[in-house]
């Protein structure tokens, strides 16, 4: 049971959906250097490879990946806190 997702609250989304790696990674990178450190960004995603490429590529620039699930048949989300 992920307990964590009930108690996030997304202070923003981007819909990535149709775009392909690296763009997804740019995008969502963009969008938090936007935001304020703590912040969650919600990412929509329809490539698989942005799942597992999006999260590692956040966490290498020092952010932290909350979670990634699939929302339906060919979408995903990712949420990310932004950090400092």
């Amino acid at each position: 049971m992920d307990e964590t997702k009930q108690a996030v609250t997304v202070d923003r989304e981007i819909d990535l959906k149709g775009e392909v790696c690296p763009y997804t990674f740019v995008k969502s990178k963009l969008a938090l250097e936007e935001m304020l450190a703590g912040q969650v960004l919600r990412i929509i995603v329809d490539h698989v490879p942005a799942t597992r490429n999006v999260p590692r590529s956040m966490e290498n620039e020092g952010n932290e990946v909350i979670g990634i699930s699939q929302i339906n048949n060919s979408d995903w989300q990712i949420l990310v806190r932004k950090r400092e």
